[in-house]
């Protein structure tokens, strides 16, 4: 049986029993029981499903490990968190988070005006909001009326002008100032695709000299007390500890020379995001773990400022990524598959072959386990010089069919009688005998990280669990952009089954897809956002509730700016009255294919 990994992405929120992938939570349904649940209500086309338990858990989580941090080593701080809105802002993922949040007062960061507004209407009063990014007049004015509202928020400067800003803002309105916080452009910088968030080059925070004037003017302008926190971010999901401990470090020395300066009201470090999310299914990319990690934070923080005789201070974290991944499963069916393997029924053999053409079904016939390595060398070699022999003009298309269709099934024979992992040899090959997938989706709305920046994604059947794959597999999406592939990779290679779509449905599951696929997401071929369901529990039943159906073609056209009035009128001026009819049937469905296995 493969697991496709389960045991290194899972974190135990999905377990395989049988032939099916489980939620292990509860009464443990399976995934396809949901699917088909859904499906029965004529949802069609992908499926995203987001699990709010999986969203408590890691929130709990979280607290969990610094809570028994802060305990192990008597540290004096406290901790707490936000979540950074940039990872994903939409309601059916949002309410569920606040709620499961509330207990810890579990705040929000925001990074625009609009990320802003939700955090002001959602956030639980006295839950911290943090600002991040640049901000202009208008957004900085919008958190003073956030702090009027009695929200705890914090402004993160990114730079000087900021902080004047800040001061006129204060000096043209008398309302009082949000608390205010310096984002540090540290030296040490993390690794991996978002090394660049870090380092002294980086796109955000304060340079040392800029650091000491920022201080200067808050306190000139008697604003030094509003100075609580200090901010970095080194990368997300690092892999090793030893960058966070350096930054740690770093931005310790800064907050005790700080206070020592006279900042008598700083009392927290913002150590930013940086957990660890396993999205490999073939090794653990993560050389530590999560206790390790918050251990880390609190002796080293706490070390530093026992050297420099200063309050251990309080500390946040925004480890969006690490709370939201694992929460949300994308489901396709797979609509067809394309391959050179046609089946014997494909054949079209004549009542006299070409000498080759007979070789070719004599292997067929008499393969076994003690041949099927050489035999399937044979074919190939056979395929090779058919393929001569048609340039040349010696055999005919039906016999270059023929020779295709025969070298393929010895080839499917082979993988069954042989151990696929045990053969370097049969890995070489694999590119000549892939199936191609055909899924009901866009990699482009559905897995822009896998597009924009080689993300990997897990990946797995959600049934035939009990039988070994033994088709190495590419997976092909719905647009028309090359692009949309997830390509066959030998190095970590993706086997599916051998399926008859005319007899059944297949479906594959992406794993750990929670974290900025669903906002990153974009309209290639104006296909829009999948079905999304929460999945809940309650009384020990499964619900399906604030189900949102993906969008009617119509108003996808709507909101790219087209007058959808003009659309369906000059649509209807061109057909008949019940010709219309039909076509505003398709107009009112989603764009995704209707299709056999839909």
């Amino acid at each position: 049986m493969n697991n496709y990994g389960i045991d290194i992405w899972g974190d135990d929120n999905f377990i395989i029993e049988k032939d099916k992938v489980l939620l292990n939570y509860e009464n443990k349904p399976s995934l396809i029981s949901l699917v088909n649940e859904i499906r029965e209500q004529d949802y069609k086309g992908p499926l995203l499903l987001r699990f709010p338990h999986l969203i408590n858990k890691q929130i709990n989580k979280l607290y969990t490990l610094f809570d028994n941090a802060i305990n192990e080593y008597e540290y004096k701080g406290k901790f707490n968190a936000v979540f950074p809105l940039k990872v994903n802002q939409l309601p059916n993922f949002l309410h569920p988070l606040i709620k499961a949040g509330e207990k810890f007062s579990y705040g929000l960061e925001a990074g625009s005006k609009a990320e802003l507004f939700l955090a002001m209407t959602y956030n639980k009063i006295g839950a911290p909001i943090t600002v991040n990014g640049f901000k202009d007049k208008e957004m900085i004015h919008i958190a003073f009326l956030a702090k009027k509202m009695g929200h705890n928020i914090t402004l993160i400067i990114e730079g000087l002008n900021e902080l004047k800003t800040i001061i006129e803002v204060e000096k043209e309105t008398n309302l009082v100032s949000p608390n205010v916080g310096l984002r540090l452009r540290l030296f040490n910088q993390g690794g991996g695709a978002w090394a660049k968030s870090g380092g002294i080059d980086s796109k955000f925070g304060l340079s040392s000299t800029e650091i000491l004037e920022a201080f200067d003017m808050l306190k000139e302008h008697n604003l030094i007390h509003n100075l609580t926190m200090i901010h970095f971010h080194i990368g997300s999901a690092l892999n090793s500890i030893q960058p966070l401990k350096k930054a740690l470090k770093e931005s310790g020395h800064i907050y005790a020379e700080l206070i020592n300066l006279g900042a008598i009201n700083l009392r927290a470090i913002n150590i930013g995001g940086g957990l660890n999310v396993e999205y490999s299914a073939y090794k653990r990319t993560a050389q530590y773990n999560f206790q390790e990690f918050a251990n880390d934070v609190v002796f080293t923080l706490k070390n530093i400022s026992r050297q420099k005789g200063v309050e251990e201070p309080d500390i946040f974290t925004e480890s969006g990524r690490f709370i939201s991944a694992s929460s949300t499963v994308l489901i396709t069916p797979v609509l067809e598959l394309f391959s050179a393997d046609y089946g014997k029924k494909a054949l079209r053999l004549k009542d006299d072959n070409p000498p080759l053409i007979k070789e070719l079904i004599d292997l067929y016939e008499d393969i076994n386990s003690k041949t099927a390595l050489e035999f399937m060398h044979d074919s190939i070699d056979h395929l090779e010089s058919l393929l001569k022999l048609f340039d040349l003009g010696y055999i005919d298309l039906v016999d270059r069919s023929n020779a295709e269709v025969l070298t393929q099934l010895i080839i499917k024979k082979a993988i069954s009688l042989l151990e696929v992992d045990d053969y370097d040899e049969l890995k070489r090959i694999e590119n000549k005998i892939q199936e191609k997938y055909l899924l009901n989706f866009s990699i482009f709305q559905s897995l822009p990280d896998y597009w924009g920046i080689n993300q990997e994604f897990p990946i797995m059947p959600l049934t035939h669990l009990d039988k070994k794959p033994t088709r190495s597999a590419s997976l092909w999406d719905i647009t028309c952009d090359s692009d949309g592939e997830i390509a066959f990779d030998s190095e970590k290679p993706l086997y599916l089954h051998d399926v008859d779509l005319e007899k059944e449905e297949y479906f594959l599951g992406f794993f750990n897809v929670g974290a900025y696929q669903d906002i990153l997401g974009m309209r290639h071929n104006l296909f829009s956002h999948p079905t999304e369901i929460n999945i809940v529990f309650k009384n020990e039943k499964v619900i399906c509730e604030k189900i949102l159906e993906s969008q009617k073609i119509i108003d996808i056209l709507e909101d790219i700016d087209y007058d959808t009035n003009e659309i369906i009128n000059i649509l209807k001026n061109r057909l008949d009255k019940d010709m219309y009819k039909i076509l505003d049937k398709y107009l009112n469905e989603n764009s995704y294919l209707k299709t056999t296995g839909n």
